[in-house]
């Protein structure tokens, strides 16, 4: 299986999940849209639906959308 460009990690204890896009970091998330943000900043196609797709994005630990930690 290849791998996916944006890695969304799981939340840490003081909220927000770090974000790699094609192995580099590109921040710190609180939101979906801060992610939409870092993908923009990269050059990344955007389309309303990326987020959801496991073809571009692997969400690891804790439910997809989710900047609380647990």
């Amino acid at each position: 299986m290849a791998e996916v460009p944006i890695v969304v990690h799981p939340a840490i204890e003081q909220g927000g999940r770090a974000v790699v896009v094609r192995n580099e970091v590109a921040g710190l998330a609180h939101c979906d849209r801060e992610v939409v943000e870092f993908l923009r900043r990269v050059g990344l196609p955007l389309s309303d639906d990326i987020l959801d797709d496991p073809v571009w994005v692997e969400w690891r630990g804790g439910r997809a959308h989710d900047y609380e930690a647990a």
